[in-house]
C-alpha cells in the first residue's frame, strides 16, 4: 500500500468520527491530584544542595595543596632552596635584552 493511500484513509476516517463532547467523571479533580502529588522541581535548592555537598572536598583539596606548599620539600637540593625565584624570573626576562645589547 502506498504512503499517501494510507495517508488519505486516516485521515478519512478520522473525519468520519469527530471526537466527542462528554468529559469524563472528575477528570478535572483527577489531574489536580496529579499535578499536586508531583511538584515542580525547584531548581535553586537542588543547585544549593549539590554545592554543600562540595564545600569538604574543595576544603580538603585546598588544606592538602597548602600543606604542600608551605611545608619544606626535603628531596630538593639544598643550595636551590635558598635562591630567590624572583632573581631567577628577572634574569629570565631580560636576558632577551643583554643579548640584543650585545650584537650591537
Amino acid at each position: 500500500m502506498k504512503l499517501e493511500d494510507l495517508q488519505r484513509k486516516l485521515l478519512a476516517v478520522a473525519r468520519a468520527n469527530p471526537p466527542g463532547d462528554h468529559v469524563p467523571y472528575a477528570f478535572e479533580k483527577r489531574i489536580t491530584a496529579l499535578l499536586k502529588a508531583h511538584p515542580a522541581p525547584d531548581f535553586a535548592t537542588l543547585w544549593a544542595h549539590a554545592l554543600w555537598r562540595a564545600v569538604v572536598p574543595c576544603v580538603a583539596i585546598t588544606v592538602l595543596l597548602g600543606a604542600w606548599t608551605v611545608l619544606p620539600n626535603q628531596t630538593e637540593v639544598s643550595n636551590t632552596t635558598n635562591e630567590d625565584l624572583s632573581q631567577h624570573f628577572e634574569q629570565t626576562l631580560l636576558a632577551a635584552v643583554d643579548q640584543t645589547e650585545d650584537t650591537e
